[in-house]
């Protein structure tokens, strides 16, 4: 091969440097592993840092009588019950251990009145669960991992890309990829790889996530023989910004609502006590004054309808737009101003105060602010196995968005920061134990399988003169298709016209050309990207085509409502024969043992 490529040698390579991807990586180094972090981005850029309001724990210190039996209840039921039941029960039970720990390698927690780490509220959980730095916890979980793992002298790759998981036969042998500055190749030789390459947001075009999120992790997985499950699930969050169109769709934390704020439409109405459903009623205020008595004497667990979990509140959110009665700029108003003051709202929100403040010319101490859904979490990921992480693949684990199972149907806010530390820790144990016990068989990396990938990173260069595709127009096309087509509302006409316009796109996209060289090239970039996402969205709308009801982050407005069949049943995708496509099948889900599922009867 004429093609010269750096090459290295570790045990264990982590796919992102995320709150998952460092956790794994301590956790790697510290079993005894050498391990390397390659990440997309700069350390410190990862998309955890996005992830506002805490980390939700069981640790009691507000409410005592919390613990881990109500986590996994509030998570099972605020997934609709499709989660992964072994999955949520790990990350119940070892949440408050991984804050803890994260607080004694440094991390500055906010504190209650006597000393302890202070828990905030936030939709579907009983009791108040989430640790938090003001509006900052993801910041201050990544400055304290990063700094751990600077500390331990863990190898960091920055700003380079993976585009290829590579194999021995049945077992994952390493990686490919690229740097992003120069364009010059680059293989890792190691028989564990833990994907933490986070979600697919860059699919839609209105999404809280930023440049990275293109499905790395998801479609890298695919073509290595593993296979992903609930895809159909994707996260709406219900609070994102507006306008100006330059911030459309940056995150509005959670928190916002967690400490006072209530939503109203254009016509001043504070509308969530519309949308109530009954599986939440025994839970959740029903008049204003119930709701008002809630955020000031918390114990009476009647919690107000803004708090309803994530897919409840994106969908009034969505309704009260579609029937006229939405702000200027196509949401509605998030009002904090009127239920705080000025000195609580900028000790609790800072980052949100100085956000719209300087992105909006909004002060949101004295206006508010207007806010609608926004792309922001898939649930679905790579099938893994709970207790390891480990995919159906030798050597291949997946922790964080770039897994599946563990949310269910929709997720809760705040369970994906301790999600990232739970399954982080436990993906990066069981990746330095699986090498371990290789020994000296370890599998090594063809030369074949280099060049393979070389020519697959390669070709939007080569096709200069011959193709004729942007890969800035199919990506246009892509997002503007998602957003319209495979939206928070679903119709089966319009997710078979995606389908249609996704093979169309894939077709194009074999003539995909970068312009320039290999150098400081996004076109070139972005061109390796699409074939990701492509295929990635392909995933969420077959299989959202496929699941005929409607549940968690997935409304099909011509199947309102649960089905009794659909909830038994986890869809599966899988790549084709061909390798151009997606196969779909469904399996049972696992079955909850009878000491768990007492949690969900009458009177618990």
């Amino acid at each position: 091969m004429s093609e010269n490529i750096e090459r290295h040698q570790y045990d264990v390579v982590v796919v992102g440097a995320g709150g998952a991807g460092l956790r794994a990586a301590i956790a790697a180094h510290e079993a005894g592993a050498k391990v390397a972090v390659v990440c997309k981005s700069l350390l410190g850029k990862a998309h955890t840092v996005m992830a506002e309001g805490g980390a939700a724990a069981s640790l009691g210190n507000v409410y005592p009588e919390d613990n881990w039996e109500v986590h996994f209840r509030d998570t099972m039921r605020g997934g609709k019950m499709l989660n992964n039941w072994r999955m949520a029960q790990l990350h119940a039970q070892e949440a408050p251990e991984r804050v803890l720990e994260l607080e004694d390698w440094g991390a500055l927690f906010d504190r209650t009145e006597d000393g302890k780490i202070s828990q905030r509220d936030f939709g579907g959980h009983r009791y108040a669960r989430l640790a938090h730095v003001g509006d900052r916890t993801g910041l201050e979980m990544i400055r304290t991992l990063q700094q751990r793992l600077v500390a331990l002298g863990i190898d960091v790759f920055m700003e380079c890309t993976v585009t290829e998981l590579l194999k021995d036969g049945d077992k994952i042998a390493g990686c490919f990829g690229y740097w992003r500055e120069t364009g010059s190749f680059i293989a890792f030789e190691a028989p564990a790889v833990v994907l933490a390459t986070g979600g697919i947001g860059k699919s839609f075009k209105v999404t809280s996530n930023s440049w990275e999120y293109t499905g790395d992790g998801h479609a890298m997985a695919l073509r290595a023989g593993a296979k992903l499950i609930n895809m159909e699930f994707v996260q709406f969050h219900p609070t994102g910004m507006v306008a100006p169109p330059s911030v459309k769709g940056l995150l509005v934390t959670e928190s916002v609502r967690g400490d006072g704020g209530i939503l109203k439409n254009s016509e001043g109405k504070r509308f969530m006590f519309d949308y109530i459903p009954d599986f939440f009623k025994a839970d959740t205020a029903d008049t204003e004054e119930e709701a008002d008595r809630w955020y000031e004497d918390k114990k009476n667990n009647r919690r107000p309808p803004e708090l309803l979990p994530r897919d409840e509140v994106a969908r009034a959110i969505n309704s009260e737009v579609k029937a006229g009665r939405g702000t200027p700029n196509g949401g509605v108003y998030l009002d904090i101003a009127s239920r705080r003051t000025p000195e609580f709202i900028k000790k609790r929100l800072p980052s949100m105060y100085h956000q719209f403040k300087e992105l909006a010319d909004v002060d949101i101490t004295a206006e508010p602010m207007e806010i609608g859904p926004t792309c922001h979490y898939v649930m679905g990921g790579v099938e893994v196995e709970p207790d390891t992480e480990m995919s159906g693949v030798s050597g291949l684990y997946a922790a964080g968005e770039s897994s599946g199972g563990m949310h269910g149907s929709n997720r809760l806010g705040g369970n994906s920061l301790s999600d990232l530390l739970v399954f982080g820790k436990r993906a990066g144990d069981a990746a330095s134990e699986y090498v371990a016990g290789l020994g000296d068989s370890r599998p090594s990396l063809g030369e074949d399988a280099l060049a393979a990938a070389v020519d697959s990173a390669l070709a939007p260069l080569s096709g200069l003169g011959t193709a004729t595709e942007n890969p800035y127009t199919i990506q246009t096309e892509l997002q503007q298709a998602m957003n319209d087509l495979v939206g928070i509302i679903r119709v089966r006409e319009e997710l078979e016209s995606s389908l249609a316009e996704i093979e169309k796109l894939k077709e194009r996209a074999k003539n995909l050309v970068a312009s320039g060289g290999r150098e400081y090239n996004p076109g070139w970039h972005l061109a390796i990207d699409l074939r990701n996402m492509l295929i990635v969205s392909e995933c969420i709308a077959k299989a959202a085509l496929e699941r005929e009801e409607s549940r968690g982050g997935h409304t099909r407005e011509d199947h309102p409502g649960f089905a009794e069949k659909w909830g038994k049943l986890n869809i599966v995708l899988s790549l084709n024969s061909g390798g151009d496509g997606v196969d779909l099948a469904t399996q049972p889900l696992p079955v909850m043992p009878d000491e768990l599922a007492t949690f969900f009867e009458e009177g618990h």
